[in-house]
């Protein structure tokens, strides 16, 4: 069986996902009422992204309550998380140092991350 095709999202359907993966199964209006009140979109636009996430593969139909379809997420956080990495290190070869060397100079990866991610290393041994 062939694999499946990785999925792309823009910021807002990420940003969409992010409140569908907090909530779980949701209506459009639900997960409108979710975005902070200064940037909420209309519901037509949300709407809107709902229907490309479907159409993506991102989110299925679950079920229907009076009007409203109720929606699920099909992709996981971690998927997407590991997607968006994998395309950012291409930007620079695969390697990780750049990004690295960026984090520890902004001081946004500390010696307790590191210590943190060489005890994970060791424990996937």
């Amino acid at each position: 069986m062939p694999k499946p095709k990785p999925i792309s999202l823009s910021k807002f359907e990420h940003e969409i996902m992010d409140i569908l993966w907090k909530l779980g199964e949701s209506s459009v209006r639900e997960v409108q009422d979710a975005i902070h009140e200064r940037k909420r979109p209309a519901y037509t636009t949300v709407q809107t992204i709902f229907a490309r996430l479907e159409e993506k593969g991102a989110v299925r139909r679950t079920r229907k309550i009076g009007n409203a379809f109720l929606f699920a997420p099909l992709i996981t956080r971690t998927s997407v998380y590991r997607r968006m990495i994998d395309d950012f290190l291409d930007l620079f070869g695969g390697s990780a140092q750049p990004l690295v060397a960026r984090l520890v100079e902004t001081g946004r990866l500390t010696l307790e991350d590191l210590k943190a991610l060489e005890e994970k290393k060791e424990r996937a041994k």
